[in-house]
């Protein structure tokens, strides 16, 4: 890990980065800038309001696979009409925390976001993924609902109060609701309570804010997606997951290396440099570890060929080699330090795969 390197190509490159923090194995080990002040966190708000659902969840206030009319208001939802009733009704509440809801634009817009929201012509029946904020809106609705109290207030209580995060600002929809799905400020040093409570399972300074089970379901993969899979308002990110925001505003949480990187910035082009240089320095993933993914990639394909039947004449002889060499041993390991790719199939690494192909 070299964090200096980090901070350098932070400062020689001019990348717009207020500050950053890395922890290992849940202790702050280097920090950098300016980690302390607010700065908006945009779509990683949406953390926080996965970790409120997952507080009812464990109070038996919200079942996940019930439709998200059993939750939004009883006199909106007795307004709607009643083939958009129909519509939202085969809804779960899981649906819109994986973002798996088609029909629904990026956000709400408008004098009303609720109307606007429940005015969408969603097509029940794709579930693919389709980000957008209006599930989250939608989500904190149902949840202020729930509590039959400003979700805002409670989050304050429960959530952030406990994590002692005293400074941050957040903002409404135009009907009072809290918003949930941007808008929000936090600091870096914050923002990394956040991963540290996921990381720990749910627990902060032997406080316990949300359950075990919970933060499982959250940051495991729920839905497939083009970045390799995506849980409850929290990406997959390797052998892990991230909090993410719209301008390059992360927290990247590495259980197996026992790592947690957080960077708030304001970097508005479609770059992926900043986390090149953050997985480089800070991960050690470089130009060897690149060529093991391409590696893996191809060996999968052969090993895919070789169990379907219809291997080519040297596919067996290939696999042969790579088992039996060091290449395996070095892109097993990088398996198990949880450093591949999001989505990168890696049955060829599996040892069980071994032994079946030697016993066929």
């Amino acid at each position: 890990m070299n964090f200096k390197a980090f901070v350098n190509d932070i400062e020689n490159n001019n990348w717009n980065v207020f500050g950053t923090e890395v922890y290992l194995y849940g202790k702050l080990k280097y920090s950098y800038g300016d980690t302390t002040g607010l700065h908006e966190i945009y779509s990683a708000t949406k953390a926080i309001v996965s970790i409120a659902v997952g507080i009812l969840y464990d109070n038996g206030q919200i079942d996940l696979d019930k439709p998200i009319t059993d939750y939004l208001p009883e006199d909106i939802m007795r307004s709607l009409p009643q083939d958009q009733f129909a519509r939202f009704n085969r809804l779960s509440v899981r649906r819109l925390l994986t973002m798996s809801v088609s029909g629904f634009p990026f956000r709400p817009e408008g004098n009303n976001w609720l109307d606007q929201s429940l005015s969408c012509k969603i097509d029940p029946d794709n579930q693919g993924f389709n980000y957008s904020n209006i599930p989250v809106y939608l989500i904190c609705v149902a949840l202020t609902a729930i509590i039959k109290a400003d979700l805002g207030s409670f989050i304050e209580e429960r959530i952030l109060a406990p994590l002692d995060i005293t400074s941050f600002d957040y903002r409404r929809a135009p009907e009072g609701y809290f918003y949930g799905a941007s808008q929000m400020r936090l600091s870096v040093h914050d923002l990394s309570k956040i991963g540290l409570l996921l990381y720990n399972k749910g627990v902060y300074e032997n406080i316990r804010i949300v359950s075990e089970e919970y933060v499982e379901l959250a940051t495991s993969c729920q839905q497939m997606n083009r970045e390799g899979g995506y849980g409850f308002y929290i990406w997959k990110y390797r052998g892990g997951y991230s909090i993410n925001g719209k301008w390059k505003q992360k927290c990247y949480v590495l259980p197996r290396l026992g790592i947690i990187v957080t960077y708030l910035s304001h970097i508005e082009d479609g770059s992926h440099s900043l986390l090149e240089s953050m997985e480089k320095n800070i991960l050690g993933i470089g130009p060897e570890e690149l060529e093991a993914f391409k590696r893996i990639a191809a060996m999968e394909e052969i090993f895919d060929r070789v169990y379907s039947g219809s291997k080519n004449p040297d596919d067996l002889k290939k696999l042969e080699d790579y088992y039996t060499g060091d290449d395996w041993k070095f892109d097993h390991l990088l398996d198990e330090n949880g450093l591949l790719p999001a989505g990168l199939k890696c049955g060829v690494l599996s040892e069980d795969g071994i032994y079946n192909l030697l016993e066929d």
